[in-house]
């Protein structure tokens, strides 16, 4: 275990310069090493730090805008209590007493009167409330319906989640040297001769904890790339292979190339010999997906296909960097299994330089952000048998995350059954404006809920539309926290407060305290944080001095017994061994292997519909300005990224009359949206690309405008309750429309 102990604060003139980590709100998945500049309470400025050797001072542009974001006077001051009728945007201000007051009443009566299952928590993309709330829901409200909001499928990390821990037991991350302070230099790291990119792009995402920036070094020193993405990304402009997919029909690819390195033995034999289970049935699977019949469902010429499966076989190492579009198809589980068999059989599991397999550094589990169960077994069996979703999809029940299904809390709010939803609480969710397919209909069910809490940093489309109480959320900047997420251990230092916000952490210990102290036993959230960190030795306040904290890394964890609780060799599976064949999921009623399954709109499923509908969907991608609904306040930002924007090909703009800067409706059979055209070569003529999560602050925030949520919202034409046979997974990157210039 190895730890920085470099100066974390100092003076230059009158500023105090603070070494930390910055992560959310307002953020991203990552969590880049910072310094802070502020002059009293204010934070005037944000650089990246120099001597960090996980992201070596480089940032984004996000976080350089912070001090714009943090010191915004628009931002929610304190507690406020609705004081008109829902959607006036008409508050009282109260104070946390009376906050705590109000949400300690209604939660004993409802349990008393319909029990704790009736009360739903819901958070947004990954960040430190993937813990805080979870434990807010399983021992403060004693519910099992912590869930992702209204994400359709929980399609977002769990489908892969889900592939990793049935068929191999753990999580994968690409082996970038970023769990060692020597980084590039460690001789015991390899430089992957070959990353294919998957699904993401990985310096404007940054997604699960991976710093975009290390593909970019690594292609400095000589790793070749291989991209499977529907756009011409910068990455795939570099790519020796760019494999131009239809959306929504990755799992064919990677079936197709299964195929090629089975049928020409290009795999390895050793480690599918000794370390793979089923691999005879998943040869016999892939005959049926030969590149050709690949070729007709994905549009990916079948010699490229070929050539490129080649190309990561022979690779050694090689590794799979992959992202969002992966878990948003129907079937996103079968997707991933895909993807994990191509990294198994070609012996890339847990080797410098491949897919290195990774747990919470130093076994810090309470505060992993994969582990959302923080508090769940402290339910008794009988109300954690009530979480919705479990009866209906096996996965949910026994999987990984102890989530309540987005779709189901959906369901039970429309119908009351199999019981009604009395309180529903967002936490940095932004929901019928980002997270929520549907979003009108998402809305109108909020509607329906007696008692909705928000806490945001700031007043959102959600909270205006819902909420009966709005608590103010802190900032990065304003909290003291921990980073542990498939990276090394690393402090966040609270250096100024906002006004009455209050941290994630002290909202969910004050309340604890109220309704179940037994179950929070800490006079602080320091001494809460101290008990999480109690498996890596160290204090909140002796990790703040180092800043960071390395964990050992060790390779081919499955010869040594590191994987196993019972110190056998083998991997964490029912079999030891990476299940390329699940027999699991053959007890639950599912295909063992992975196959395609077509969207459920589309040139295959519904070729009558593409007469009206002629064009691919595709929508979510990750811009530089935003992540997800954040940021839209910063006028610097919307000045390099002022409105929503449709891309398309210009082929496909000259076919409906449309030119560079038209405002553009989008419609299919369930809504329509307005965004500004966007003309880029990039994309297929067949295929056309909107930006999700738009809402615009400096419009009317009460009904029926509520900062123009609906206007040029994406999942106005996007589907709840449409996964496939797993639950996990749905068609959110992969549905049909037509387009026309808005007069």
């Amino acid at each position: 275990m190895g730890s920085d102990s470099k100066k974390v604060q100092w003076q230059e003139g009158d500023l105090t310069v603070t070494r930390t980590c910055s992560w959310t709100a307002p953020g991203c998945h990552d969590g880049c090493s910072v310094l802070y500049y502020t002059k009293g309470n204010e934070l005037v400025k944000v650089e990246g730090d120099p001597e960090s050797q996980y992201n070596f001072g480089r940032l984004c542009m996000r976080c350089l805008s912070a001090p714009e974001l943090v010191n915004d006077p628009k931002r929610v001051k304190w507690p406020m209590k609705r004081a008109g009728e829902r959607g006036e945007n008409k508050w009282e201000r109260i104070t946390w007493d009376e906050a705590y007051d109000i949400i300690e009443e209604k939660v004993r009566s409802i349990w008393k009167d319909y029990g704790p299952e009736s009360i739903v928590t819901a958070i947004g993309t990954g960040r430190n409330t993937w813990s805080i709330v979870p434990k807010l829901t399983y021992s403060a409200f004693k519910s099992p319906n912590f869930s992702m909001g209204f994400l359709a499928g929980d399609s977002c990390y769990l489908p892969r989640a889900a592939a990793m821990g049935t068929m191999i037991g753990d999580f994968f991350i690409v082996d970038a040297s970023q769990l060692d302070p020597r980084r590039y230099d460690n001789p015991e790291w390899k430089l992957p001769e070959c990353i294919i990119i998957w699904g993401n792009n990985p310096t404007i995402s940054n997604g699960d904890g991976f710093l975009g920036h290390w593909i970019v070094d690594m292609q400095k020193r000589g790793t070749k790339l291989i991209v499977v993405d529907p756009y011409l990304t910068w990455f795939a402009s570099r790519a020796d292979y760019w494999l131009q997919l239809r959306p929504g029909t990755d799992a064919a690819v990677g079936l197709a190339m299964l195929n090629v390195i089975i049928d020409e033995e290009l795999y390895d034999k050793d480690f599918v010999k000794n370390w793979t289970y089923g691999f005879e049935q998943l040869a016999e699977r892939v005959k049926e997906y030969p590149p050709e019949k690949a070729e007709e469902i994905s549009w990916v010429p079948a010699e490229k296909i070929r050539e490129a499966a080649r190309f990561f076989a022979k690779a050694k190492p090689a590794s799979v960097q992959w992202g969002l579009a992966i878990d948003t198809q129907r079937a996103g589980v079968s997707v991933a299994n895909s993807i994990c068999a191509l990294i198994a059989i070609t012996g890339n599991l847990d080797v410098p330089g491949g897919n290195h397999l990774i747990r919470s550094a130093f076994g810090v589990d309470r505060l992993a952000h994969v582990a959302s169960d923080w508090g769940f077994a402290e339910l008794p069996e009988e109300m954690r048998a009530k979480r919705l979703g479990v009866d209906d999809y096996p996965l949910f029940k026994y999987g990984l995350a102890a989530t309540s299904r987005g779709d189901s809390v959906l369901e039970a709010i429309e119908t009351g059954r199999p019981y009604p939803v009395q309180m529903y609480w967002m936490e940095s969710t932004n929901t019928f404006v980002n997270t929520a397919s549907e979003s009108k209909r998402v809305y109108a069910a909020l509607k329906k809920v007696p008692f909705v809490v928000v806490v945001d940093p700031v007043l959102t489309p959600s909270a205006v539309a819902h909420a009966d109480l709005v608590l103010p959320a802190s900032m990065s900047v304003e909290r003291d926290s921990l980073r542990n997420w498939w990276t090394p251990l690393r402090s966040i230092s609270k250096v100024t407060q906002y006004e009455e916000a209050k941290t994630d952490e002290e909202i969910v210990l004050d309340i604890g305290k109220r309704l179940n102290p037994e179950a929070f036993p800490w006079d602080t959230v320091e001494d809460m944080i101290d008990w999480a960190l109690i498996p890596a030795g160290v204090t909140f306040k002796e990790l703040e001095a180092k800043t960071v904290i390395w964990p050992e890394v060790h390779y081919k964890k499955y010869e040594t017994g590191r994987l196993r609780e019972d110190g056998e060799p083998g991997f964490n599976t029912d079999t030891g061994m990476v299940n390329l064949y699940q027999d699991i999921f053959v007890e639950w009623g599912l295909d063992p292997l992975p196959f395609h399954m077509e969207p459920p709109y589309g040139p295959v499923s519904t070729p009558q519909m593409m007469k009206e509908y002629p064009l691919i969907l595709t929508a979510g991608s990750r811009q530089w300005e935003f992540f997800h609904s954040e940021h839209r306040q910063s006028a610097t930002l919307r000045e390099f990224h002022p409105n929503p924007r449709v891309s398309m090909n210009p082929e496909t703009a000259a076919k409906y009359g449309i030119k560079e800067g038209d405002w553009v409706w989008i419609e299919n059979n369930i809504g329509k949206c307005k965004q500004q055209a966007v003309l880029d070569p990039g994309w297929d003529p067949r295929v056309i690309h909107g930006e999700h999560g738009w809402w615009f602050p400096e419009r009317e925030a009460a009904e029926p405008t509520l900062y123009g949520a609906f206007e040029s919202n994406i999942n106005n034409l996007t589907t709840q309750c449409t996964t496939g046979p797993t639950g996990y997974g749905a068609p959110l990157k992969n549905t049909i429309c037509k387009i026309y210039k808005a007069e």
